[in-house]
């Protein structure tokens, strides 16, 4: 149905009915879909009989024809139950139904005006008001039992009818005298709306007044009969009104202040505004738009109508602007006017037909599936996806899967390899049998590569193995690169490794430009088929550092013996590590194959002691002494103070050759030559904190004499001196050899720091003399205190010569007890003048006591 879009500048372009919308580059999305109604029910009273009026509800479809007769339809356009009315005998001007679809009114030029039950065998009301009836409403709550069933007439006036209680007689009763005949009435709530000559009046049924009169500013060209007026109410309190080509919003509220001569209600016009063609239907479509089923002013070249045109309004503060415009095709259209087209709409579903005599077509707006179904076909690929992924729950036919293979297609048609490939991924998840379609198409184009880096390569979710081989076979052959690449990437039994090797191994032989890269890949290959001794072989061929991790991970140390030193030659630091996995390599082993390189032997041996000090210093100090002196001397004094296996002489003279000082002062003070070691300290080094920190640690008066007769000659180092010396030794060693003449910077200072350092010095030396005698007085005290305390005596305590109790009844002899506890009867002991100590104790007087 649809012929061609509009952009928002109005621009339009004419296409004709079957032509491709894609082919308008600046076609926007449409906002309407359209189905014409082409059941057979339909088509044979097309084919008999014309339209002449519509109504619309959810449930049915009423058309009237102009033989009289009306027809009920689903939404399908088949006709329920075969049902038809044959009311008039002339053409239905109107048909108007309740809210719930139950009864209909329908009028006509004959007279007659019929209230019908759908449901029900007879019919409700029948009126024959003897003069042409051109419009009919009927109350939008009819459905219920009471003072609903009534309906409202226009012809000259407005006229209500009602069904009486009594004999069920129909009362009619006059609400307004028109001016003219009314063309037009729309009931909603308690609100009626009707048109007539002068204008659109709009009535309230429950007060019985008369709101407001809307007048027509009319022109003398302008026929009412060929410009019917369009009302629909959008909602309760809400008028659309079209009238030829303005277009009028009235808002429907209540009077601030209530005046008891005046309606409740006022209607205000909140917008009103001229359009550039006749208005044959005006609906509402959201809360800011506007549908208006057009007929064009102008006519084709032999004077016929053109086709009618559905236009979209946008409200923008004041004003309306075209969004969006369609061009429809309705059978007979080029010998139509304006008021042979009918437009009716169901507000809450945006639902709409629109009716010509011999057409029917139901409008609806673009549901998030229609939207994505026009991006596709649009090729707006990038919109559809997005639209998918916020959208997905209101989605019935569309799914990433549906709309991403196409997306897909078209990526591959416009060779855009590379991000058909990204999207594979997002499309095509887990799914084995969809992955492998897509990749035989990448396959055809010869760009596997594009999508290689997104192919499932979990275990869980593998292709088969030829799909894997066919990739790395493209890479072999136009990316050697890449293929070493994505062999790493790969696991191995993702393919089938065998195949692949032989497939390297012929462009080896075939291409040697390219012989580094397929023999870095082809060692890969053999450590997947574990043929480790061709891989090893490769690697160290090619010199390549992966070497030290396929030996560490397969242990294959056992065959790296005679390329000790090309491993060290390659990486140092990689071969050293391997080297001192004791489990595997003995040093034994890798020492004698580094003694050509006294550097790579300084590299391992290094990293043997810092490693494992205990088996180095047994055997290798002797060796590693020489080797730090030549490439570390920072390590060398470390590993002297630590360590004794090593030749102090050969050391000594291994320091001399090279002037390590600090090294030779270390090794003279170890073999006593305490003055040499000085004399190099204060000479050579000029250190005389070390010198002093020296003396310190020998703690030898000579040597301390010796620093100071060495620096007695230079005043700086007596100016040292002074400072430090105070808190070795007496400082009168130095003060009295200074040279009384003699300038030395910064004397006065130096001596107050001397003298406070002694002070201290004689301090601590006198604090420490008052603890110890103290300590002497209290142990002396706390021994004659013990030795002044009584023993206690009981029955258990037993003499230890006769071995009877000491405590004995009528026993007059007396007790000695040592202080060792050892207890005697007075008797029991040879002489008490002779004993001294404890005979137990003490064999004998003045010998240790008896263990």
């Amino acid at each position: 149905m649809k012929e061609n879009g509009e952009n928002t500048n109005s621009q339009k372009n004419n296409f004709s009915e079957h032509e491709d919308d894609s082919s308008s580059a600046d076609e926007i999305e449409p906002k309407l879909k359209y189905e014409r109604l082409s059941s057979s029910d339909l088509l044979n009273i097309l084919q008999k009989d014309a339209v002449s009026c519509v109504a619309f509800h959810p449930k049915i479809i009423c058309i009237g024809t102009r033989w009289g007769v009306v027809h009920l339809l689903d939404h399908q356009g088949n006709t329920i139950h075969n049902e038809h009315l044959k009311a008039h005998t002339v053409a239905v001007n109107q048909i108007s139904m309740d809210i719930k679809g139950d009864f209909i009114t329908t009028c006509s030029d004959d007279g007659k005006a019929y209230a019908y039950g759908l449901y029900t065998e007879d019919h409700v009301l029948e009126l024959n008001l003897g003069r042409c009836v051109k419009s009919i409403a009927i109350d939008p709550l009819f459905y219920k039992l009471g003072n609903n069933r009534r309906f409202v007439t226009g012809d000259d006036r407005l006229e209500l009818h009602e069904k009486t209680a009594f004999l069920s007689r129909i009362k009619s009763t006059v609400l307004c005298e028109a001016v003219g005949r009314v063309q037009n009435i729309k009931w909603y709530n308690r609100f009626i709306a009707w048109v007539c000559d002068v204008g659109v009046r709009v009535y309230d049924i429950i007060d019985r007044a008369s709101l407001v009169l809307i007048q027509w500013n009319r022109s003398e060209n302008i026929i009412p009969e060929n410009f019917p007026c369009c009302l629909c109410w959008k909602n309760n309190n809400t008028l659309l009104i079209g009238w030829v080509d303005t277009v009028r919003v009235c808002k429907i509220e209540k009077r601030n202040s209530v005046i008891k001569e005046l309606p409740k209600f006022i209607v205000n016009p909140i917008s009103t505004f001229q359009i550039d063609y006749f208005i044959s239907g005006i609906c509402p479509l959201d809360v800011s738009q506007l549908v208006i089923l057009a007929y064009v002013k102008n006519k084709d070249e032999n004077g016929k109508s053109l086709r009618p045109q559905m236009y979209i309004l946008q409200a923008e503060e004041n004003k309306y602007v075209e969004v969006y415009t369609d061009n429809l095709s309705l059978r007979g259209y080029p010998d139509y006017i304006c008021s042979d087209y009918h437009f009716e709409c169901l507000v809450d579903e945006n639902l709409f037909i629109i009716v010509s005599p011999k057409d029917v077509v139901i409008a609806s707006i673009y549901d998030y599936d229609d939207r994505i179904d026009w991006l596709v076909d649009h090729n707006k690929f990038e919109e559809a996806m997005m639209l998918l992924t916020t959208k997905n729950r209101y989605l019935q036919r569309n799914n990433i899967l549906i709309v991403g293979k196409k997306y897909i297609d078209h990526l591959l048609e416009e060779k855009q390899f590379l991000k058909a490939g990204q999207l594979c991924a997002k499309v095509l998840g887990n799914n084995k049998e969809l992955w492998q379609i897509e990749v035989f198409k990448f396959a055809r184009s010869g760009q596997l590569r594009a999508v290689s880096q997104y192919l499932p390569i979990d275990s869980n979710h593998q292709l088969d193995p030829h799909i894997y081989e066919m990739v790395l076979y493209e890479y072999l052959k136009i990316e050697p690169k890449n293929f070493v690449k994505i062999v790493k990437e790969w696991l191995p039994n993702l393919y089938n490794v065998h195949a692949v090797i032989n497939a390297v191994l012929e462009h080896v032989v075939k291409d040697s430009d390219i012989q580094e890269l397929l023999l870095e890949s082809l060692a890969i290959l053999y450590t997947h088929s574990e043929q480790y001794d061709k891989a090893l072989n490769i690697y160290l061929r090619l010199k390549h550092k992966d070497v030290f991790q396929l030996i560490h991970k397969y242990e294959l140390y056992k065959n790296i013996d005679s390329e000790i030193d090309n491993l060290m030659e390659l990486d140092a630091n990689q071969a050293i590590n391997l080297f001192l996995n004791e489990k595997f390599m003995s040093p034994d082993l890798i020492i004698p194959r580094l003694q050509h390189n006294q550097y790579y032997l300084y590299l391992f041996l290094d990293a043997l002691e810092s490693k494992h000090f205990k088996l180095v210093s047994g055997k290798y100090h002797p060796q590693l002494v020489k080797l730090y002196a030549n490439f570390a001397p920072s390590k060398l004094l470390p590993l002297l103070r630590c360590s004794d296996s090593y030749p102090i002489k050969e050391a000594l003279t291994i320091c001399k050759e090279r002037n390590l000082y600090s090294e030779m002062v270390y090794l003279l003070g170890r073999i006593g030559n305490t003055k040499e070691a000085l004399q190099l300290l204060i000479k050579n080094i000029g250190d005389m904190e070390q010198a002093i920190i020296f003396c310190k640690e020998h703690d030898d008066l000579e040597l301390w004499e010796e620093l100071v007769k060495h620096s007695l000659s230079k005043p700086e180092f007596i100016t040292y001196l002074l400072q430090k010396i105070g808190t070795y030794v007496d400082p009168k060693i130095l003060v009295k050899r200074i040279d009384p003449k003699m300038e030395i910077p910064g004397l006065k200072n130096s001596l107050v720091k001397m003298m406070r350092d002694y002070n201290l010095q004689i301090s601590i030396k006198e604090g420490f003399k008052n603890i110890v005698i103290s300590d002497c007085f209290d142990l002396h005290k706390r021994l004659v205190q013990m030795q002044q305390q009584g023993i206690a005596v009981n029955d258990d305590v037993v003499c230890s010569v006769c071995h009877q109790k000491m405590l004995l009844k009528n026993n007059k002899t007396n007790i000695l007890i040592f202080y060792c506890r050892h207890s005697f009867h007075e008797d029991c002991l040879p002489s008490v003048d002779a004993v001294e100590k404890c005979i137990i104790c003490y064999s004998q007087k003045g010998r240790l006591p008896m263990m």
